[in-house]
């Protein structure tokens, strides 16, 4: 299979033959990666998809992503025992105190802090999903991991999914349902522009999420999302072939990587009692410098949507505006919207800011761009 890198620097700025250096073991193992078919979660129910009327391509903007802070991922219901022992004892995560409630009485959903990013883990319903493509967890050292601690993994949560394996530079693990993660350390990986509240964390964060996307998938198409709607500017976009794509955010990556065969399912789509869209699948929560502007570029492809499995929801840009934040569901190629998704998996897309200008409470950068 031919491989192929698209780079685009949001946030930062970096000379690709010093990124592709830096990111060498990573990019070496997401092709490794690719070769092999993933598990994934099959979506609930797979309503028609939203082809909105071709446009001539939007006006490119500089660079808007600032920071992508976490990835929403279903756990099993009831198995909080799981959680605990994967992500706060194994992992080293921390357990963020605005969920603290639900720590004490063993339900609904938790946060896990890993330096400025986090994992929001609400309860499925029951079953938990696996996340079709996987996260790599940067750690100063391997300290943590000692042969006590990996035992008293594997005796814990024997009988599920969870597998650790030794790697050149970590380890690969996966949790109790099957979603993969990368431990690695020694790659100099730091964020050190703010953290999640609470207790600091083992782990300094995510240096890359990674999404899988069908065999089929146009990723010149998905960098023309990002340059044209997420407003990455074209001259930060190197784009070799059409099988991997990375996204430098800050010093964090988001990859997309296709999948040898089989198609890619990240949503979870379905309709709640009221007749209104959910979709149960994963999100992927970003912040962007101007929440306005990103919003009237999404909005003029028809983009919008709202997830009636949450309260805070965006009908129009006064919403978002208010909400600090909206939603959009299907990635499509701006110079060919009519084509309809390229891949389907929902950005929670976030404002540092309030309307007035006073920060949002929830942003966990220290200073505001």
């Amino acid at each position: 299979m031919p491989s192929a890198i698209v780079k685009l620097n949001v946030g930062r700025l970096e000379p690709v033959d010093a990124m592709l250096a830096r990111n060498k073991a990573s990019i070496l193992a997401l092709v490794a990666t690719a070769t092999h078919a993933l598990q994934h979660t099959p979506p609930s129910r797979a309503p028609p998809s939203r082809a909105p009327p071709s446009r001539a391509p939007l006006a490119r903007h500089a660079t808007e992503i600032l920071l992508v802070d976490h990835v929403n991922l279903n756990h099993e219901k009831g198995r909080h025992d799981l959680l605990h022992a994967f992500y706060f004892d194994f992992l080293g995560f921390a357990v963020d105190p605005r969920k603290a409630a639900n720590v004490e009485t063993g339900k609904k959903t938790l946060w896990a802090n890993a330096g400025i990013h986090q994992l929001h883990l609400p309860e499925g319903e029951p079953r938990a999903q696996a996340l079709d493509g996987r996260i790599t967890v940067s750690y100063a050292s391997l300290d943590h991991f000692t042969e006590a601690r990996v035992e008293r993994a594997r005796d814990i949560m024997g009988g599920t999914k969870f597998d650790v394996r030794p790697s050149p530079d970590g380890y690969d693990v996966r949790d109790p349902w099957g979603t993969p993660f990368v431990v690695r350390a020694g790659d100099g990986f730091a964020d050190g522009r703010g953290a999640q509240p609470g207790a600091p964390s083992v782990p300094a964060g995510f240096s890359d999420i990674t999404l899988n996307v069908s065999p089929d998938a146009d990723l010149a198409g998905v960098r023309r999302f990002y340059r044209d709607v997420m407003g990455v500017d074209e001259a930060d976009a190197n784009l070799y072939e059409d099988s991997l794509l990375i996204l430098n955010v800050g010093p964090t990556t988001l990859t997309f990587v296709k999948k040898p065969f089989g198609k890619a399912r990240h949503a979870e789509l379905g309709v709640d009692e009221d007749g209104r869209p959910t979709n149960a699948g994963i999100h992927v929560s970003m912040y962007v410098a101007d929440l306005g502007a990103c919003y009237d570029r999404a909005a003029a492809l028809g983009l919008g949507f709202v997830n009636y499995r949450f309260k805070r929801r965006a009908l129009d840009r006064a919403e978002a505006l208010d909400q600090c934040m909206f939603r959009v569901l299907d990635v499509v190629d701006p110079e060919n919207p009519s084509a309809g998704p390229i891949v389907q998996v929902e950005h929670e897309i976030r404002s540092c800011v309030k309307p007035d200008g006073s920060k949002y409470k929830s942003c966990p950068l220290s200073e505001v761009p």
